[in-house]
């Protein structure tokens, strides 16, 4: 009798990314502050995990001449002078004297290089947490700042380590810090601080002194493209030219007889026309302006009247390179190493080949086809950043540091831009949920195994690889040979061991040292500087693009030390001319007896 009425399933309404994870009561302001407190507590601490694992134990070669030359300069001062080769009347003028005398100090007070490993992992976990808090400043996001900050410390985990780089990168993070607040209210705070970090560059480390002005580069070529194109120059050029056409169709309007004026006259009633054409096709250019300013297609082009301010900061800053003891070494020093030989011979300054470095690779993929493919806008000034960072990279490897920072700042704020877009609530949500406990837990358990994966190849490592460094040999050479006075042959790569274990090297990683650029004078006649090209004869010797012999005879060679799979020692271990005096599984060492073989061919003969 009775119909049953059927089921109807009700619609569900789509649920967006992470509305699950809404909270079911609204949020009070003191709710969003614990939660921020919290979020930002829980990044930190994961961050400095992850930055803890990156930092390598096995050090690199010029950290064992930054010890010594530490060292020295604490005992005698800065006297332009080199002290650790056996070269005579070379000119050193110590480019970062200040990281030196810290790193000196870690290794003498602090338990030697477990002291200056500590030292590397505490400025490691620095910069993690200063690029993080320059994302925050930049995006606007704690989850996205988070994020890219760990895809940041991972890209540049070959150039963590115990050099003066790593304080530079932690001062370039502070820079954008101090503009990005510049920019949004002037401050005294932060001009001071754009004032000191130069200083502490030009002495920390000043071949990168002039890189702090690139910087600046972009901030101030957006703000004076904008600038430009608001004057509306071809508006006022052709403004410009009907006015004095008015004016001169008037005075000659004047002057003439009447049956002429019907020809001036008709002139000026055209010009008046145009003139009233040209302002209503420029109110209405100026509206459609405003309204593609509002919604840029990829390009948004702001003015910030701050800049101003900041171009007034950048040039007091030019004359922060003269407060350091190295002369005008913070101003020429790149200029003189991009005229030497060594950026083609030394691996950091060569070009760089994208499929060797997958990670930079796929960054500039991703970054391009989130350009292409989605809605997100990029700001001027950052995608200055990004295109003469990459092409800087593409010159020379080592900018692929400084493409990892200032690209990942850029990125920061395109991902921000594209998740608010399609989600707007979406990070908001998963920070709620990240500091809970359960996502706490899967958070930290992920750094944990992310960290873990960087840190278990670095496990067996020593401080010292005595694969890579003459640690057996340099102490049977200091046992067995007046090491004092003889002349040794010896590698780049492990020069500065060398020189740390006082044992007078032939070269060192150094280069600088080893050129005219640096050791000799510039002849204006010329046009070159002129000295001892140390380091090109090296090179020579060492791809056999030379005769060793004559090199060797040159510099009055008593010793030679190298590797069994050189291609010198292919040579030498044939020349009767050297006697093999130490072999050990990873270094050789030969005794020049020119001289001997002289006499006895003499007494044979």
């Amino acid at each position: 009798m009775f119909k049953k009425k059927q089921d109807v399933k009700k619609e569900q309404p789509k649920q967006k990314l992470f509305d699950r994870l809404k909270p079911k009561q609204k949020l009070t302001d003191k709710d969003k502050k614990i939660i921020k407190i919290s979020f930002n507590i829980l990044a930190i601490f994961c961050i400095i995990l992850f930055c803890m694992a990156i930092t390598p134990r096995s050090y690199q070669n010029d950290t064992f001449y930054t010890v010594k030359l530490g060292q020295l300069v604490r005992e005698n001062g800065i006297d332009y002078k080199d002290h650790y080769s056996w070269h005579e009347n070379l000119e050193y003028l110590y480019p970062h004297w200040l990281y030196d005398v810290a790193t000196s100090i870690i290794y003498d007070l602090a338990g030697g290089f477990t002291g200056v490993y500590i030292a590397t992992m505490l400025l490691s976990i620095l910069l993690g947490i200063t690029i993080y808090w320059a994302n925050k400043k930049i995006c606007k996001n704690d989850v996205v700042s988070f994020i890219i900050t760990i895809g940041q410390m991972y890209l540049i985990k070959d150039y963590v380590a115990a050099r003066a780089q790593l304080v530079t990168f932690i001062l370039f993070a502070l820079t954008i810090i101090f503009i990005e607040k510049f920019l949004e209210k002037p401050k005294w705070t932060c001009a001071i601080g754009l004032l000191i970090i130069p200083i502490l560059i030009a002495n920390f480390h000043s071949a990168v002194f002039p890189f702090y002005f690139v910087i600046f580069m972009p901030y101030v070529g957006e703000y004076l493209i904008r600038i430009i194109l608001d004057l509306h120059l071809p508006h006022k050029i052709y403004q410009t030219y009907i006015k004095q056409s008015i004016k001169y169709n008037n005075n000659k309007l004047k002057k003439v007889e009447k049956d002429k004026a019907k020809y001036y006259q008709a002139r000026l009633s055209i010009m008046n026309k145009k003139m009233e054409q040209s302002e209503e096709k420029f109110n209405k250019f100026i509206i459609k302006q405003k309204d593609r300013r509002k919604d840029p297609y990829k390009v948004s082009l702001e003015r910030n009247d701050n800049t101003k301010w900041l171009i007034l900061i950048m040039v007091i800053a030019l004359f922060t390179g003269l407060l350091t003891p190295l002369r005008d070494m913070p101003y020429t020093y790149t200029w003189r190493i991009m005229k030497g030989n060594t950026a083609q011979s030394v691996s950091e300054h060569l070009p760089l080949t994208l499929i060797d470095n997958k990670p930079i690779l796929i960054s500039i993929t991703g970054t391009i086809a989130l350009l292409i493919f989605t809605k997100v806008k990029i700001r001027l000034r950052d995608l200055f950043f990004v295109a003469g960072l990459t092409l800087l990279t593409l010159i020379t490897r080592r900018q692929a540091s400084m493409l990892a920072i200032f690209g990942g700042f850029a990125l920061a704020r395109m991902a921000t831009e594209i998740i608010d877009y399609y989600d707007k609530k979406g990070l908001k949500d998963l920070a709620i949920y990240m500091t809970t406990i359960t996502g706490e837990l899967l958070t930290i358990t992920l750094i944990l195994c992310l960290s873990y994966v960087q840190f278990k190849p670095k496990m067996s490592e020593v401080y010292v690889n005595d694969k890579s460094y003459p640690v057996k040999a340099c102490e049977w050479i200091k046992e067995n040979i007046d090491y004092k006075n003889m002349k040794i042959f010896n590698d780049y790569n492990y020069g500065s061991y060398m020189l740390f274990e006082d044992i007078p090297v032939f070269i060192d990683s150094r280069c600088d040292l080893y050129t005219p650029e640096f050791n000799g004078v510039y002849d204006s006649v010329d046009k070159k500087f002129k000295g001892q090209d140390i380091f090109s004869d090296f090179m020579n010797i060492s791809t056999l693009s030379a005769y060793y012999e004559t090199k060797f005879e040159e510099y009055d060679i008593t010793h030679v030390i190298t590797k069994p799979n050189s291609k010198l020692n292919m040579f030498i271990s044939r020349d009767n001319n050297y006697k093999e005096i130490y072999k050990d599984d990873n270094f050789l060492i030969y005794e020049r007896n020119v001289e001997e073989n002289k006499e006895k061919e003499e007494k044979e003969g």
